[in-house]
């Protein structure tokens, strides 16, 4: 398989009330998004990684962390104002010759290369595959009253997670008709399925964590030693 993983990390850090931006935060002595980048550049089947980066930022990306950390197959792109703009700008800079596109959250650094493998070995027969784990909590679905209306069971509910894998026509052509309808989505899955393309769950894992508050990163912070 030729794949090219697509990297959104124009995140501002705001939930993290943080002044330097979430993906150039140190987690241990790297920041998360080296960390992520130097994970997802280990896959021997993606041949190239986009990561979307704000325009100002370019420079910084360039110098401490591809640079800095040797990441041969990252090239950068100039992110947009949403996460769906992001990867939708990266698509257009995918070489010719890939055949995948995978899509991951750069301020989700413990992915693993197994996980990666499970993602491509069912996008290869299905045409688009995403990470996601079983829902612990129990759901509550509530009126604008705040007054509960009903309580789902959450034997079929599921958290979504990045890595994301799609045939490459097929995001494509999501990306295209979403952003001629004004499509918005919060992952991209969501927008495959709206082109009528069923997607298989592949088991994730409860430690592929999204950094995205005070209190991730004091969790990622204990999840490192496992990856170390």
């Amino acid at each position: 398989m030729r794949v090219a993983a697509i990297v959104p990390a124009a995140g501002a850090g705001i939930r993290l009330k943080s002044k330097i931006q979430k993906p150039y935060i140190n987690l241990g002595a790297k920041p998360i998004l080296a960390r992520t980048l130097i994970a997802l550049s280990k896959n021997k089947n993606i041949k190239e990684i986009l990561v979307s980066v704000e325009k100002d930022k370019i420079d910084k990306a360039r110098r401490d962390i591809i640079k800095k950390y040797n990441i041969k197959k990252a090239r950068l792109v100039i992110g947009g104002k949403e996460r769906s703009d992001s990867v939708y700008n990266a698509l257009k800079y995918v070489s010719k010759d890939i055949d995948y596109i995978l899509i991951h959250d750069g301020i989700r650094p413990f992915v693993t290369n197994k996980l990666i493998e499970a993602l491509l070995k069912e996008a290869s027969k299905s045409g688009a595959a995403i990470a996601a784990v079983p829902v612990k909590p129990t759901l509550k679905f509530a009126g604008e009253d705040g007054f509960i209306k009903n309580t789902p069971s959450r034997e079929y509910f599921w958290e979504a997670q990045t890595p994301q894998v799609f045939k490459r026509a097929m995001i494509e052509r999501a990306y295209k008709i979403a952003g001629q309808k004004d499509i918005k989505a919060t992952d991209d899955s969501m927008l495959v399925e709206k082109i009528g393309v069923k997607t298989k769950i592949v088991m994730g894992s409860y430690s592929n964590i999204k950094i995205t508050t005070k209190e991730d990163l004091e969790l990622a912070k204990i999840l490192l030693k496992e990856f170390l």
